[in-house]
Protein backbone atom coordinates (compact mmCIF):
# COMPACT_ATOMS: atom_id res chain seq x y z
CA UNK A 1 0.00 0.00 0.00
CA UNK A 2 1.41 3.66 -0.77
CA UNK A 3 0.28 6.54 0.81
CA UNK A 4 3.15 8.78 -1.06
CA UNK A 5 1.06 11.21 -3.70
CA UNK A 6 4.60 10.83 -6.22
CA UNK A 7 4.87 6.93 -6.39
CA UNK A 8 2.49 3.92 -7.29
CA UNK A 9 2.78 0.22 -5.57
CA UNK A 10 2.83 -0.95 -8.83
CA UNK A 11 3.09 -4.73 -7.50
CA UNK A 12 -0.05 -4.00 -5.86
CA UNK A 13 -1.97 -2.96 -8.72
CA UNK A 14 -0.59 -5.71 -10.99
CA UNK A 15 -2.41 -7.70 -8.39
CA UNK A 16 -5.50 -5.65 -8.32
CA UNK A 17 -5.76 -5.72 -11.81
CA UNK A 18 -4.63 -9.28 -13.09
CA UNK A 19 -7.37 -10.73 -15.34
CA UNK A 20 -9.13 -7.25 -15.24
CA UNK A 21 -7.16 -5.52 -17.80
CA UNK A 22 -4.81 -6.92 -20.34
CA UNK A 23 -1.08 -5.67 -20.36
CA UNK A 24 0.09 -6.24 -16.00
CA UNK A 25 1.69 -9.25 -16.61
CA UNK A 26 4.45 -7.80 -17.99
CA UNK A 27 7.24 -4.97 -17.47
CA UNK A 28 5.19 -1.71 -16.24
CA UNK A 29 6.33 1.65 -16.60
CA UNK A 30 5.21 4.48 -14.47
CA UNK A 31 5.19 7.94 -15.00
CA UNK A 32 3.41 10.99 -13.03
CA UNK A 33 2.20 13.62 -14.69
CA UNK A 34 3.16 16.60 -13.92
CA UNK A 35 -0.40 18.15 -14.17
CA UNK A 36 -3.19 16.99 -11.92
CA UNK A 37 -2.64 19.36 -8.65
CA UNK A 38 -5.74 17.69 -6.69
CA UNK A 39 -6.20 13.75 -7.90
CA UNK A 40 -2.72 12.99 -8.74
CA UNK A 41 -2.90 11.48 -11.62
CA UNK A 42 0.07 8.73 -13.79
CA UNK A 43 0.58 7.04 -17.39
CA UNK A 44 0.83 3.58 -17.26
CA UNK A 45 3.01 2.08 -20.03
CA UNK A 46 2.20 -1.78 -20.66
CA UNK A 47 2.81 -4.34 -23.60
CA UNK A 48 -0.48 -4.32 -24.48
CA UNK A 49 -1.00 -0.33 -24.39
CA UNK A 50 -0.94 2.79 -22.46
CA UNK A 51 -3.47 3.61 -19.52
CA UNK A 52 -3.78 6.45 -17.32
CA UNK A 53 -4.45 6.39 -13.65
CA UNK A 54 -6.07 8.60 -10.85
CA UNK A 55 -6.05 8.30 -7.85
CA UNK A 56 -7.19 10.18 -4.67
CA UNK A 57 -4.76 11.31 -2.84
CA UNK A 58 -3.97 9.76 0.75
CA UNK A 59 -4.52 11.28 4.10
CA UNK A 60 -7.16 13.68 5.64
CA UNK A 61 -9.41 14.94 3.01
CA UNK A 62 -12.06 17.56 3.00
CA UNK A 63 -15.55 15.90 2.89
CA UNK A 64 -16.75 15.47 -0.88
CA UNK A 65 -13.37 16.41 -2.11
CA UNK A 66 -11.26 14.44 -4.77
CA UNK A 67 -14.13 12.25 -5.90
CA UNK A 68 -12.50 9.79 -8.04
CA UNK A 69 -15.89 7.62 -8.41
CA UNK A 70 -17.72 10.97 -9.03
CA UNK A 71 -15.22 11.46 -11.94
CA UNK A 72 -15.81 7.78 -13.31
CA UNK A 73 -19.00 7.81 -13.22
CA UNK A 74 -19.60 10.83 -15.39
CA UNK A 75 -17.32 9.92 -17.90
CA UNK A 76 -18.96 6.65 -18.00
CA UNK A 77 -22.23 8.44 -18.78
CA UNK A 78 -21.05 11.11 -21.34
CA UNK A 79 -19.62 8.19 -23.50
CA UNK A 80 -21.38 8.05 -26.90
CA UNK A 81 -22.63 11.63 -26.76
CA UNK A 82 -21.16 14.82 -28.65
CA UNK A 83 -18.95 15.69 -25.08
CA UNK A 84 -15.49 14.21 -26.02
CA UNK A 85 -14.33 11.94 -23.09
CA UNK A 86 -11.82 9.08 -22.67
CA UNK A 87 -12.74 5.20 -22.11
CA UNK A 88 -13.01 4.32 -18.72
CA UNK A 89 -11.85 1.30 -17.63
CA UNK A 90 -11.64 0.28 -14.28
CA UNK A 91 -12.98 1.95 -10.58
CA UNK A 92 -11.39 0.69 -7.06
CA UNK A 93 -12.76 2.18 -4.39
CA UNK A 94 -11.06 -0.08 -2.05
CA UNK A 95 -8.58 2.01 -0.26
CA UNK A 96 -6.58 -0.96 0.69
CA UNK A 97 -5.08 -1.43 -2.20
CA UNK A 98 -2.78 1.90 -2.91
CA UNK A 99 -4.00 3.58 0.14
CA UNK A 100 -6.71 5.75 -1.57
CA UNK A 101 -9.65 4.82 -4.06
CA UNK A 102 -8.57 5.25 -8.01
CA UNK A 103 -9.45 4.59 -11.58
CA UNK A 104 -8.28 3.49 -14.96
CA UNK A 105 -8.74 5.09 -18.40
CA UNK A 106 -7.42 5.14 -21.81
CA UNK A 107 -4.63 7.27 -22.24
CA UNK A 108 -5.37 9.39 -25.18
CA UNK A 109 -3.20 10.68 -27.52
CA UNK A 110 -3.46 14.19 -29.13
CA UNK A 111 -2.41 18.09 -27.72
CA UNK A 112 -2.51 19.57 -24.88
CA UNK A 113 -2.28 23.37 -24.51
CA UNK A 114 -1.19 24.39 -20.90
CA UNK A 115 -0.99 28.28 -22.01
CA UNK A 116 -4.36 29.82 -24.06
CA UNK A 117 -1.96 31.58 -26.57
CA UNK A 118 -0.98 28.91 -27.90
CA UNK A 119 2.54 30.20 -28.80
CA UNK A 120 3.83 27.25 -30.99
CA UNK A 121 0.28 27.56 -33.74
CA UNK A 122 -0.71 30.32 -35.99
CA UNK A 123 -3.64 32.48 -35.76
CA UNK A 124 -6.10 30.65 -37.74
CA UNK A 125 -4.88 27.41 -35.40
CA UNK A 126 -5.60 29.30 -32.37
CA UNK A 127 -9.27 30.80 -33.47
CA UNK A 128 -10.19 27.07 -34.36
CA UNK A 129 -8.94 25.11 -31.31
CA UNK A 130 -11.08 27.77 -29.22
CA UNK A 131 -14.09 27.14 -31.42
CA UNK A 132 -14.12 23.92 -30.78
CA UNK A 133 -13.35 24.17 -27.09
CA UNK A 134 -16.24 26.29 -27.26
CA UNK A 135 -18.21 23.83 -29.31
CA UNK A 136 -17.77 21.14 -27.05
CA UNK A 137 -18.57 23.45 -24.29
CA UNK A 138 -22.15 23.99 -25.41
CA UNK A 139 -22.67 20.36 -26.37
CA UNK A 140 -21.80 19.99 -22.47
CA UNK A 141 -24.77 21.98 -21.17
CA UNK A 142 -27.41 20.72 -24.06
CA UNK A 143 -26.83 16.75 -22.68
CA UNK A 144 -30.24 15.13 -21.74
CA UNK A 145 -29.34 14.58 -18.08
CA UNK A 146 -32.53 12.41 -17.17
CA UNK A 147 -31.30 10.26 -20.72
CA UNK A 148 -27.57 9.47 -19.75
CA UNK A 149 -28.76 8.32 -16.48
CA UNK A 150 -26.79 11.33 -14.26
CA UNK A 151 -30.39 13.67 -12.70
CA UNK A 152 -29.35 12.57 -9.54
CA UNK A 153 -25.72 13.95 -10.00
CA UNK A 154 -26.12 16.71 -8.12
CA UNK A 155 -29.08 18.32 -5.95
CA UNK A 156 -31.98 20.31 -7.01
CA UNK A 157 -32.12 24.00 -6.15
CA UNK A 158 -30.53 27.70 -6.78
CA UNK A 159 -27.02 25.97 -8.00
CA UNK A 160 -25.07 29.16 -7.03
CA UNK A 161 -26.53 29.93 -3.41
CA UNK A 162 -25.98 26.01 -2.73
CA UNK A 163 -22.19 26.87 -4.32
CA UNK A 164 -21.55 29.77 -2.60
CA UNK A 165 -22.20 27.85 0.92
CA UNK A 166 -20.56 24.40 0.16
CA UNK A 167 -17.12 26.82 -1.49
CA UNK A 168 -17.47 28.92 2.10
CA UNK A 169 -17.55 26.21 4.27
CA UNK A 170 -14.46 24.39 2.60
CA UNK A 171 -12.55 27.50 2.57
CA UNK A 172 -12.84 28.05 5.96
CA UNK A 173 -12.05 24.75 6.47
CA UNK A 174 -8.66 25.31 4.91
CA UNK A 175 -8.29 28.85 5.89
CA UNK A 176 -4.56 29.52 6.84
CA UNK A 177 -4.68 33.11 7.33
CA UNK A 178 -7.47 35.88 7.91
CA UNK A 179 -7.78 37.80 4.07
CA UNK A 180 -10.09 40.34 3.80
CA UNK A 181 -10.68 40.53 0.29
CA UNK A 182 -11.91 36.94 0.50
CA UNK A 183 -14.55 37.58 3.78
CA UNK A 184 -15.31 40.95 1.87
CA UNK A 185 -15.89 39.21 -1.44
CA UNK A 186 -18.08 36.33 0.29
CA UNK A 187 -20.44 38.76 1.72
CA UNK A 188 -21.10 40.72 -1.53
CA UNK A 189 -22.04 37.65 -3.39
CA UNK A 190 -24.53 36.34 -0.91
CA UNK A 191 -25.87 40.27 -1.28
CA UNK A 192 -26.34 39.84 -4.93
CA UNK A 193 -27.37 36.18 -5.83
CA UNK A 194 -29.81 36.15 -8.16
CA UNK A 195 -32.76 34.32 -8.36
CA UNK A 196 -33.07 30.58 -9.62
CA UNK A 197 -33.84 30.81 -13.35
CA UNK A 198 -34.78 27.24 -13.53
CA UNK A 199 -31.34 26.20 -16.05
CA UNK A 200 -30.24 22.69 -15.01
CA UNK A 201 -27.61 20.81 -16.41
CA UNK A 202 -24.33 18.91 -16.49
CA UNK A 203 -21.57 21.20 -15.68
CA UNK A 204 -17.83 20.27 -15.72
CA UNK A 205 -16.73 22.54 -13.07
CA UNK A 206 -13.06 23.11 -14.15
CA UNK A 207 -13.25 23.90 -17.69
CA UNK A 208 -10.17 25.03 -19.13
CA UNK A 209 -7.64 24.64 -22.11
CA UNK A 210 -5.70 22.99 -19.89
CA UNK A 211 -7.99 20.29 -19.09
CA UNK A 212 -8.48 19.03 -22.32
CA UNK A 213 -6.70 16.86 -25.35
CA UNK A 214 -6.96 17.95 -28.84
CA UNK A 215 -6.18 16.36 -31.93
CA UNK A 216 -2.57 16.37 -33.12
CA UNK A 217 -3.55 17.23 -36.52
CA UNK A 218 -6.44 19.14 -36.45
CA UNK A 219 -8.69 21.49 -33.93
CA UNK A 220 -10.90 18.97 -32.87
CA UNK A 221 -11.39 18.12 -29.12
CA UNK A 222 -10.41 14.50 -28.27
CA UNK A 223 -11.22 14.26 -24.72
CA UNK A 224 -12.33 16.74 -21.66
CA UNK A 225 -10.31 15.66 -18.63
CA UNK A 226 -10.52 16.06 -14.77
CA UNK A 227 -14.33 16.13 -14.12
CA UNK A 228 -13.77 16.16 -10.37
CA UNK A 229 -15.86 19.48 -9.84
CA UNK A 230 -18.51 18.24 -11.98
CA UNK A 231 -22.12 18.28 -10.87
CA UNK A 232 -25.62 19.19 -11.54
CA UNK A 233 -25.55 23.25 -11.74
CA UNK A 234 -26.54 26.18 -13.75
CA UNK A 235 -24.24 26.14 -17.12
CA UNK A 236 -23.26 29.76 -16.92
CA UNK A 237 -20.57 28.77 -14.20
CA UNK A 238 -18.85 26.78 -16.67
CA UNK A 239 -19.02 29.70 -19.53
CA UNK A 240 -17.78 32.10 -16.61
CA UNK A 241 -14.69 29.91 -15.63
CA UNK A 242 -13.06 30.21 -19.16
CA UNK A 243 -13.68 33.97 -19.01
CA UNK A 244 -12.39 34.41 -15.26
CA UNK A 245 -9.22 32.28 -16.57
CA UNK A 246 -8.55 34.41 -19.77
CA UNK A 247 -8.51 37.67 -17.23
CA UNK A 248 -5.17 36.03 -15.35
CA UNK A 249 -1.74 37.06 -16.44
CA UNK A 250 -0.11 35.33 -19.35
CA UNK A 251 2.34 32.59 -19.14
CA UNK A 252 2.52 29.24 -17.26
CA UNK A 253 1.73 30.59 -13.80
CA UNK A 254 -1.79 32.67 -14.47
CA UNK A 255 -2.07 30.87 -17.72
CA UNK A 256 -4.47 34.04 -19.15
CA UNK A 257 -5.11 36.22 -21.73
CA UNK A 258 -4.55 39.52 -19.51
CA UNK A 259 -2.60 42.30 -22.14
CA UNK A 260 -2.32 40.37 -24.82
CA UNK A 261 -3.64 41.52 -28.40
CA UNK A 262 -5.84 38.88 -29.26
CA UNK A 263 -6.88 40.08 -32.62
CA UNK A 264 -3.30 39.70 -33.59
CA UNK A 265 -3.15 35.92 -32.08
CA UNK A 266 -6.19 34.92 -34.00
CA UNK A 267 -7.78 34.40 -30.16
CA UNK A 268 -11.54 35.47 -29.89
CA UNK A 269 -12.54 38.31 -27.12
CA UNK A 270 -14.93 37.37 -24.53
CA UNK A 271 -17.57 39.21 -25.57
CA UNK A 272 -17.48 36.83 -28.82
CA UNK A 273 -16.63 33.62 -26.79
CA UNK A 274 -19.93 34.05 -25.25
CA UNK A 275 -21.64 35.43 -28.38
CA UNK A 276 -20.46 31.84 -30.17
CA UNK A 277 -21.69 30.12 -27.00
CA UNK A 278 -25.26 31.43 -27.25
CA UNK A 279 -25.43 31.22 -30.90
CA UNK A 280 -24.90 27.46 -30.24
CA UNK A 281 -27.37 26.98 -28.02
CA UNK A 282 -29.93 29.28 -28.98
CA UNK A 283 -29.63 31.82 -26.22
CA UNK A 284 -30.69 35.31 -26.79
CA UNK A 285 -28.04 36.67 -24.55
CA UNK A 286 -26.62 36.47 -21.25
CA UNK A 287 -27.89 39.52 -18.26
CA UNK A 288 -26.22 39.54 -15.18
CA UNK A 289 -22.82 37.95 -16.22
CA UNK A 290 -20.32 40.17 -13.66
CA UNK A 291 -22.17 37.80 -10.69
CA UNK A 292 -21.32 34.66 -12.49
CA UNK A 293 -17.61 36.16 -13.25
CA UNK A 294 -17.26 37.67 -9.73
CA UNK A 295 -18.61 33.90 -8.66
CA UNK A 296 -16.27 32.11 -10.85
CA UNK A 297 -13.54 33.87 -9.02
CA UNK A 298 -14.10 33.02 -5.36
CA UNK A 299 -14.70 29.77 -6.08
CA UNK A 300 -11.27 29.28 -7.59
CA UNK A 301 -10.05 31.27 -4.81
CA UNK A 302 -11.15 28.97 -2.18
CA UNK A 303 -9.56 25.71 -4.56
CA UNK A 304 -6.25 27.62 -4.55
CA UNK A 305 -6.93 28.05 -0.83
CA UNK A 306 -7.75 24.01 -0.27
CA UNK A 307 -4.30 23.66 -2.54
CA UNK A 308 -1.93 25.94 -0.31
CA UNK A 309 -3.68 23.92 3.13
CA UNK A 310 -3.21 20.40 1.33
CA UNK A 311 1.16 21.69 0.73
CA UNK A 312 1.47 22.69 4.06
CA UNK A 313 0.06 19.73 5.71
CA UNK A 314 2.36 17.52 3.20
CA UNK A 315 -0.60 16.22 0.95
CA UNK A 316 0.08 18.43 -2.34
CA UNK A 317 0.94 16.57 -5.52
CA UNK A 318 2.89 18.73 -6.67
CA UNK A 319 4.03 20.98 -3.00
CA UNK A 320 6.04 23.78 -4.44
CA UNK A 321 3.60 24.76 -7.23
CA UNK A 322 0.53 24.31 -4.71
CA UNK A 323 2.78 26.75 -2.11
CA UNK A 324 2.78 28.81 -5.48
CA UNK A 325 -0.79 28.76 -6.49
CA UNK A 326 -1.97 29.16 -2.45
CA UNK A 327 -0.39 33.12 -3.38
CA UNK A 328 -2.64 33.98 -6.04
CA UNK A 329 -6.27 33.43 -3.24
CA UNK A 330 -6.16 37.25 -2.76
CA UNK A 331 -5.79 37.88 -5.98
CA UNK A 332 -8.30 36.00 -7.43
CA UNK A 333 -10.93 37.42 -4.58
CA UNK A 334 -10.11 40.98 -5.42
CA UNK A 335 -10.73 40.64 -8.66
CA UNK A 336 -13.95 39.20 -7.82
CA UNK A 337 -14.90 42.24 -5.80
CA UNK A 338 -13.66 44.00 -8.98
CA UNK A 339 -16.14 41.43 -11.44
CA UNK A 340 -19.06 42.08 -9.60
CA UNK A 341 -18.98 45.46 -9.20
CA UNK A 342 -18.37 46.57 -13.03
Amino acid sequence: MSSDTQTLDIEAIRGFLDGRLPGFDGDVEVQKFATGQSNPTFQLKTLAGNYVLRRKPPGVLLKSAHAVDREFRVQMALAGTDVPVAKMHLLCEDDDVIGSAFYIMEHVVGRNFTDPVMPDLDPSERGAVIDDMNRVLAALHDVDIDSVGLSDYGPPGNYFERQLFRWTKQYRASETRVIPEMDELIKALEEAMPKDDGQRGLVHGDYRIDNMIFAADRPKCLAVLDWELSTIGHPYADLAGVIMQWQMPPGQEGRGLAGIDRKALGLPSDEAFVEAYCRRRGLPGIDNFGFYLSFSFFRMAGILQGVLKRALDGNASNPERAEKLGGFVPVFAQSGLQALKG
